[in-house]
């Protein structure tokens, strides 16, 4: 089900090149080329146009959810997913994929009832129940997380790629997309190839000074990426996309695309100059290999391929140091770690624990970080390292620098929501609290005042970075236990319920306390009700959507996706300035810009209706006339939406 497309940033599957001529087509025609190269950021772009239009194709629903799962936009793929299964001609598939980006969002509880509903459709499988395991661990790992604190490598990510830190004593490599200054993108991401970057490490887990390394593997214009080396520092393992025309050829729609794979290069330090050996096993023209890890005591070489005799899409395989100083035949770590699915990024630790990623055992997201002891082809039962290590998205490339004592410090890689853009680097320790904080709360029904069961809580940090989630109980409250000197918001969640919020800090908090909540969730589907759209500001006399606002509509593309019933209208209202009829105008327009936000958002057009009242429901005294502040008169420049049918 989870597809390995995920890996794009990550170097493990495929750079495509379309092998035939440029002729005149139309948009659609250009979208289907740009899709079929796996050029999905730029496909997307086209796709977003033909499924705004009055009456969009269902293929293009599909491929433009598509396009957005495939780099990563989640909550883009999830808007689009949910349109698309509302249809009763579309494929029993995509509730798969609908099912797979709500996990990525942390949607669990509505990710298990998709899944369920193919299984109703289609019947069991064994990766379905693995989907549906997961999120049943997920929401037990979140609602108690493990005391590892977590680290954003600020000073070396960016908006682009970053990831899959190595470290050999004080030097510190690792893989990024370039600054900018190579004019060749990858068509899959839209943003420059990776290479391989130095940084300087800290005392504090800080990794400073990210610089590109000088050395000869960073001569293509291709993928570069990722690297490991022995301890001496002397043989390096570079994973590299192959450079020449070699490569996979297949045809769709009549058209012939290459497939450039990935290959495993030795770089040997030789009398002061390095000397690369491809690995004996590479083969372009059939299948990748990459992501290379040494054991502890350097005679055996775990690596990643998608070759012949694996149990799935990628799986981790090994090769033993012979005598004569070459590798032997390459062996599949086994079904004790290998799945149906696609196993990744394999790090080999001290007494012989093995850490890796897969989407092919019970996990919170796409890719997962899991841990086994043995060696070769015997391991244990793989575990997975729970939240907050993984999360909601793709977590790879985990390393302890040598040690498995989780009380150690390390990096790892995720592309999970609170980071600076793509794949980022993160440091990680293991801190158990000294002291304790607890937050009480309870939630209500505002209307009637009863308590509300299965709402969904979650606990932020510092803005929007997801620390704990959790369902309330039969009586309404939650639990979590905080940390010092943080300031936290609460979010609170229910179908059919207006979602309600608040915030605190445990900023000069005493050594031990306890803070209680009160969440009241509105009751939403009455119809006729009106409800305004707090903080859906305009500036005077524009009709675009602030950034500000953004955030706000955004809640509403969440209950219109969930609702799929529900039509509503929203309604545009200005201040008392201006002409009247220029401000009724005005106020259509701002309700229309409103409402074709939503359309970009995935809602469907005839869901809508856009109406504009101009200055005829102030919400003050301020009438033509009246002498009132810009405060004042901005409170009437407000968009609210009103139940129309559900």
């Amino acid at each position: 089900m989870k597809k390995i497309c995920t890996a794009i940033t990550f170097v493990l599957l495929l750079t495509i090149s379309a092998v035939y001529a440029q002729e005149q087509i139309d948009l659609r025609g250009k979208a289907n080329q740009l899709y079929l190269s796996y050029n999905y950021a730029n496909s997307a772009k086209i796709y977003l146009k033909l499924a705004n239009g009055s009456k969009p194709k269902l293929k293009d629903l599909e491929r433009l959810a598509d396009c957005y799962e495939k780099i990563n936009d989640y909550e883009a793929a999830e808007n689009w997913y949910a349109r698309v299964v509302q249809d009763s001609t579309a494929s029993y598939d995509n509730l798969l994929r609908y099912g797979s980006v709500l996990k990525s969002n942390a949607r669990y509880a509505e990710a298990k009832k998709v899944l369920q509903k193919y299984i109703i459709k289609v019947g069991p499988s064994k990766i379905i129940a693995n989907e549906i395991a997961g999120c049943d661990s997920a929401l037990v790992w979140m609602a108690k997380p493990t005391p590892h604190k977590i680290k954003n490598q600020r000073h070396i990510n960016t908006p682009l790629a970053q990831f899959g830190v190595f470290v050999n004593k004080d030097k510190v490599y690792f893989v990024k997309e370039s600054d900018g200054l190579s004019k060749t993108k990858y068509g899959r991401s839209g943003n420059p190839f990776l290479e391989i970057y130095n940084a300087t490490g800290t005392e504090n887990d800080s990794l400073k000074n990210p610089k590109i390394d000088p050395a000869k593997y960073n001569n293509n214009d291709l993928h570069t990426g990722p690297i490991i080396s022995n301890k001496a520092g002397n043989v390096f393992y570079v994973t590299k996309t192959y450079e020449k025309k070699k490569g996979e050829v297949s045809k769709e729609q009549n058209k012939k695309y290459r497939t450039k794979n990935l290959e495993l290069n030795i770089y040997t330090l030789d009398n002061g100059k390095w000397k690369v050996t491809p690995f004996p096993y590479n083969n372009v023209k059939k299948h990748s290999v990459g992501h290379a890890s040494l054991s502890a005591d350097e005679k055996t070489l775990y690596f990643v391929s998608d070759m012949d005799g694996g149990l799935g899409g990628t799986d981790i395989w090994y090769c033993i140091l012979e005598s004569d100083g070459t590798w032997g035949k390459p062996q599949n770590v086994g079904n004790s770690i290998n799945t149906e699915g696609d196993e990744m990024f394999p790090n080999s630790a001290a007494e012989n624990t093995l850490y890796f990623s897969t989407n092919g055992w019970p996990g919170m997201g796409e890719l997962d970080i899991f841990s086994s002891t043995g060696n070769k082809n015997t391991w244990t039962k793989p575990i997975n390292l729970r939240f907050p290590l993984n999360s909601t998205g793709d977590d790879f490339a985990f390393s302890t620098n040598g040690l498995t004592d989780l009380s150690s410090k390390g990096y790892l890689s995720s592309n999970r929501k609170d980071g600076m853009g793509n794949d980022d680097i993160y440091s990680f320790s293991y801190t158990q609290p000294k002291l304790i904080l607890v937050l009480n709360g309870t939630v209500f029904n505002k209307k009637t005042n009863e308590l509300l069961d299965n709402a969904t809580v979650s606990l932020f940090a510092n803005g929007r970075k997801l620390v704990a989630k959790q369902s309330s109980k039969v009586d309404g409250t939650f639990t979590f236990e905080i940390d010092r000197d943080l300031d936290y918001s609460v979010l609170g969640q229910k179908l059919a319920f207006y979602a309600d919020s608040t915030v605190f800090t445990t900023k000069n908090l005493a050594e031990t306390d306890t803070i209680n909540l009160v969440l009241k969730l509105n009751p939403l589907f009455e119809v006729g009700k009106l409800i305004a759209l707090k903080n859906i500001l305009y500036n005077f006399d524009k009709d675009n959507i602030r950034e500000d606002a953004a955030k706000i509509l955004d809640e509403l593309v969440l209950i219109m996706r969930d609702n799929p019933t529900l039509e509503i209208e929203l309604g545009s209202h200005t201040d008392s300035r201006g002409v009247d009829i220029y401000n009724i105008d005005l106020s259509q327009r701002r309700a229309k810009s409103a409402v074709e936000y939503l359309i970009k958002r995935g809602i469907d057009r005839s869901r809508m209706i856009a109406k504009g009242y101009g200055e005829t429901k102030l919400l003050n005294k301020c009438s033509n006339g009246v002498n009132c502040t810009v405060a004042e008169h901005q409170v009437n420049r407000r968009t609210e939406f009103k139940i129309m049918k559900y």
